[in-house]
């Protein structure tokens, strides 16, 4: 076998996809067996109690190790708030505005964040998309405006450090998110595609400062907004735009850990063009992890995407050991 169609055979494995319901289902199955996926995100649809949850994340582990793929990145999305998709009996954690606003912030912060990290480990899941590092003013109609920790850069930095320090001490993967920063976004791109036209010195003075923060913390990931920042590059969405992954992150912030997309499904997303060129663009601007949450035909599509890339140059053997690369490190450092 070459070492191009070795290439293609990892390509799945460059994406995190969600599951229908409640238990490993057929399609699921099929896509680790035939695609090498081996990354998954988990939703309220998944959830019924701890016990069920946590036999999904163990079928989940031993379909892999079946085939004999490494054990997988399981994850979800618990930043506490409106967003939180675990139900009771699980701790319901306040939302990032109330926690900043607390007598007690950093306490409380540290709290939320020992005890969702211990929770998610009880059940299986390895990986946690939170904290959100956007900076974001109050009463401005900004939509993150709740589900960040305030509008002064400092104290959102500092809580966000304490969240991943904590986290990732107990054995969960940390996910600064939504870079180069939501917070001046008053549409929400699950609908429609959000322009910011901040300054390129505000961005810097503002919105890099969380996400500087976390970087010198460690933090294993980082994820990108489905956002266009028009001084920054007025063309592609950050998601898809090299200037911002690459030419920012990568080599002026000096980040070379695992930076994964926000969901590949948004409106903003499928408002601009197909998802399978979505994943490649994005590959291609320098993300690692493609998170696909719904449909499996569009994972399957994106993935022979990303083969079509590697087929005619646009996509180098090279860059995909990279990835895969830090897909490993993290697997390695926080193993269900």
């Amino acid at each position: 076998m070459s070492g191009m169609e070795l290439k293609k055979q990892e390509l799945g494995s460059l994406f995190m996809i969600g599951l229908p319901g409640p238990d490993l289902d057929d399609s699921t199955q099929r896509l680790i067996r035939e695609y090498h996926i081996n990354n998954f995100i988990i939703f309220k649809r998944n959830v019924v109690e701890p016990g069920q949850l946590r036999s999904l994340c163990d079928k989940l582990v031993r379909a892999c190790l079946n085939v004999g793929l490494p054990a997988p990145l399981i994850s979800i999305d618990q930043e506490g708030g409106t967003v939180a998709r675990l139900p009771e009996p699980f701790c319901q954690f306040r939302g990032a505005r109330e926690l900043a606003d607390s007598d007690n912030p950093g306490r409380e912060v540290l709290k939320y964040a020992r005890t969702c990290a211990q929770e998610l480990l009880d059940v299986g899941i390895n990986m946690n998309f939170a904290p959100v590092l956007d900076v974001c003013s109050v009463d401005k109609g900004y939509f993150m405006e709740h589900r960040s920790f305030g509008d002064d850069p400092e104290r959102v930095a500092e809580l966000g450090r304490l969240v991943i320090e904590e986290m990732e001490s107990i054995g969960v993967a940390s996910c600064g998110k939504h870079f180069p920063g939501l917070g001046a976004a008053i549409f929400d791109p699950h609908e429609e595609l959000p322009v910011v036209a901040e300054s390129v010195d505000r961005i810097r003075a503002r919105d890099l400062v969380p996400f500087k923060a976390a970087i010198s913390a460690g933090v294993a990931s980082i994820m990108t907004s489905h956002t266009v920042y028009s001084n920054l590059d007025p063309k592609e969405l950050a998601t898809m735009s090299g200037r911002i992954v690459t030419d920012l992150l990568r080599i002026e912030l000096g980040y070379n850990g695992l930076i994964v997309t926000d969901d590949l499904e948004m409106g903003a997303i499928t408002q601009q063009g197909s998802i399978p060129h979505a994943a490649l663009k994005a590959f291609c601007a320098g993300v690692d992890l493609l998170l696909i949450c719904h449909n499996h035909d569009e994972v399957e599509a994106s993935v022979s995407a990303l083969g079509s890339g590697l087929d005619n140059g646009l996509i180098s053997p090279e860059r995909v050991s990279d990835s895969i690369a830090r897909l490993t490190a993290v697997r390695k450092r926080f193993k269900v």
